[in-house]
Formats: structure tokens, sequence, C-alpha cells
């Protein structure tokens, strides 16, 4: 009773309690939906849309979101422009300083909605626009939130082949940012009735990695390892050289002075993208538009070409999809061969992860289907079927497999990252193959590491 009289009586306390009686700490919900797009638009977002967190398309992120911020019933989600000629020239320096600006404009516009809300009482919080920083889950989910399919919930676009959210004005020369609140809001968006892609296929022909396909596949691994190459996975993977090299002589062969160059470059202003060009020869959006509508041969020769024909390195994975792309489209461009940064250490990342690094023209011809029984650290069994250039996972065994594979996790985790591992795992059995060791190696070649 005494500690409670205390609290009572503490000058905070008697200040908030007085505040309190003299006006409401916190605005009338709902909140005004006129009201709060002004406030996003003030702060420096270019389009504004809110959703609810039930909203069945932001379904299997709502644990994390709620995690994030306990309570949160609606998402903000807005975009920010970016000048479209600065990210379509081939001086990809030009390129990377509008990234970082409107980056950091984008994280400075989220910042300034939370601080106005905060001031009114309402629990807020703006997650990174990018460059996700909850490292201790990588190689898996390390994002607070997916602003991509937030924002099509908005309204504020639909995705184009080349996994890009294109704006039905901006195009998809914009950044995306969501704020968290835990208020709700009068008038929710709805998604737009029709997807501003053109379907030009612009975007599988400016690839360099073959990442887009004409029919809608998209190589996950083929884009993450040249044009992530100086992010996560990839400077890993050039640490690992930097550890494995002999002396001075010995790293120069394995990195090029330019490479060591550019990397300290990205530690020291912010890691660079390697192409984009996806983005860069996109002509959708009404602010865009007009001149390939125009003229589609100037933009062509303009903002296609020069993207197509600059000479570059290309990274891969040895025995990759992307690594026959370039060979065969790009002979001008040169590819070096770098390790598969998307390991798995874990089973339940393994299984999430298949469908991200498989390598469908590696399949070509392929029909087998695989039982795996993993035993130790972590115990669960999979299907893995290769058919027609298809892949499917599934929990548990079906069917009747052609090769049955019983692993040690740590062990097959292991022999992932390196394959030469296997004989020594067969002979002390802690890898037991039933069925043809063809099918292994067949399997590898879908996956290469």
């Amino acid at each position: 009773m005494a500690r409670q009289n205390k609290l009572e009586d503490h000058p905070t306390v008697i200040q908030v309690r007085r505040r309190r009686d003299r006006e409401s700490a916190r605005p009338a919900e709902p909140l005004d939906a006129a009201w709060l797009r002004q406030l996003c638009l003030d702060a420096g977002a270019d389009d504004v849309g809110f959703v609810e967190i039930d909203r069945p398309e932001i379904a299997d992120q709502r644990a994390d979101l709620g995690a994030a911020l306990p309570g949160v019933r609606t998402l903000i989600s807005f975009v920010v422009r970016m000048n479209r000629e600065s990210i379509r020239t081939p001086a990809r320096s030009v390129a990377n300083l509008e990234f970082h600006h409107t980056g950091d404009h984008t994280n400075d516009v989220g910042r300034h909605i939370v601080a106005e809300l905060e001031a009114m009482g309402v629990r807020a919080l703006n997650p990174a626009m990018g460059f996700p920083m909850e490292m201790e889950k990588f190689p898996r989910k390390t994002w607070v939130v997916g602003h991509k399919p937030v924002a099509v919930a908005a309204g504020l676009g639909k995705m184009g082949i080349h996994r890009n959210v294109i704006h039905p004005r901006f195009g998809n020369f914009i950044l995306l940012g969501t704020v968290l609140i835990d208020a709700e809001i009068s008038d929710l968006s709805q998604p737009i009735e029709f997807n501003p892609c053109l379907e030009c296929k612009l975007c599988v022909t400016a690839c360099p990695t073959g990442a887009i396909a004409s029919d809608g596949h998209f190589n996950f691994s083929a884009c993450y390892t040249h044009n992530y190459r100086e992010f996560m996975g990839g400077f890993g993977d050039w640490a690992e050289q930097v550890a494995e090299s002999r002396n001075a002589d010995d790293y120069r062969s394995r990195v090029s002075d330019s490479e060591s160059a550019s990397m300290w470059q990205s530690l020291s202003f912010g890691a660079n993208y390697k192409a984009a060009y996806c983005m860069s020869v996109c002509p959708a959006g009404e602010d865009v538009i007009g001149p390939w509508l125009d003229d589609r041969r100037a933009h062509l020769t303009q903002v296609v070409r020069p993207l197509v024909d600059k000479e570059e390195t290309v990274y891969v994975v040895p025995g990759s999809d992307a690594e026959q792309h370039v060979a065969a489209r790009f002979p001008h461009k040169h590819t070096k061969q770098v390790a598969m940064s998307l390991r798995a250490n874990s089973i339940d990342g393994l299984v999430e992860g298949l469908p991200l690094i498989f390598q469908r023209e590696q399949a070509k011809g392929m029909s087998a289907t695989y039982h795996f029984t993993f035993t130790g650290d972590e115990s669960r069994q999979i299907t893995v079927t290769i058919r027609d250039r298809e892949l499917d996972v599934a929990d548990g065994h079906h069917g009747e497999p052609d090769l049955r594979i019983t692993a040690d996790t740590r062990t097959w985790l292991r022999f992932l990252s390196k394959p030469s591992l296997l004989a020594w795992a067969l002979v002390r059995r802690q890898i037991k193959l039933h069925g043809s060791p063809r099918l292994l190696r067949d399997f590898g070649r879908c996956f290469p590491s």
C-alpha cells in the first residue's frame, strides 16, 4: 500500500493523470482514412493504402506482424517514386545511388508517420524498407514484413512477371514502405482490378541471368546469386574466399581487383545491386508508358539495348540454368562461378529452400520420386518429385519411390555444401541409399551447389 501511494504521488504520474483529465490521449477510432492519407502524403509518400490485419492476402505474415507490434490491427502501405532515368542507365553507380537515397527517404517517410501517430497516442512502428536485419534467422526469413503482398492488398499495384510491384501510375519505379498501427481505419483499401503489367517481356529480354522466363517462371537463385552478389550470402562466399586464400597472390587469383574494390564500396557506402535491369526496362504505368507507346523501337534502342549489350561479369553457380543462359544468350558477358549462397542450415530451411534453388532446365527429361528420411538432430520425412521440369515437395512419404535416402541431418547439411563428403558418409552409413546412385547424381544436378 505504501508503494502504491508513493507511485500515485510521483510527479510524472500526477502530471499524466491531469493531462488525461483535460484531453483524450488517443484519437477516436476508427481513424479517419482521408485524414490519415493526407498525413502520409504530407510525410512524403506518393500513394497510400490501408489493409486490415485479418486480410487473407497477408495471413502468412500475421504471426510475425503481431510479434513485432502486439495488438496490430491495420497496415499502412505506401509508395515512394524513384527517378526513372537514374534506374535505366547502364551506369549502375547512378542506379544504386537512386536506390539508396530513395530507400533512405522511404524509411524517413515511415518514421515520420510513426512519430505523428505516436504523438497522438496511436502505437505504431515502421519496419525497414529493405536490408532486413533479423539476421539471426538467416538464411530463412529475415524481414519483419513482406512489403509487396501488403502493397498489392492495399491497391497500390500488382506483381508483374518480373516479380516487382507495378503501380498503375508510377509503374515499377517505386519503393515500398509499411507502417503497423494498433488502430482501425474508417475506410480500407482493396486490390486494383487489373494488372498494369503489359506482358511485353522486355524484362525477360534484359535479365542477364535468365531468371525471368517468358512463361512466367522465376528462377530465384539465378537472380539472387548475381544481383545480390554483395549482399548476405554473396558476401559470405567472398569472406570464405578470403579465409581460404593462402596468400595475397592466391586471393588475387580468386578475386579480381575490381571485385575487391566493389566489395569495399558496398561495405562503406551500402550494398550495391549488380543488375535490376528488369525494373529498368519496364514501360508499364500511366506516367511511364507514353514514350514506349509513341516509339517502341526508340525504347528498345535507348533503354533495353544498352543493358543487353553491356559487357559485364555475371555471377553464376556452376552447372546452373543461369550459366547456360549467359553462354547461349550473352556470349559477350563474362561468367564467374561462385558457390550457391542459399545454403540451408536446417531441414526445415532445406524444405523451404528447394523450390528457390531448383534448376528446371537441368531437370529436362527427368521423372523421379525421392523419399527422404532425416534422423538425428531433426527428424522429418519428405517426398520430392521431379517430373517434366516441375518440382513438388510434400511432407511424409507418398507413392512408390525411385530412390530412398536415409540421412543423419547434420551429415546431409554438410554434404549439401561439400558434395565430396558423400563417399565418406556412405561408407560410415550416415547416408544410406536404396535405389540407383545415379538418381542422386541427377537430383544434385537440379540443385547445384
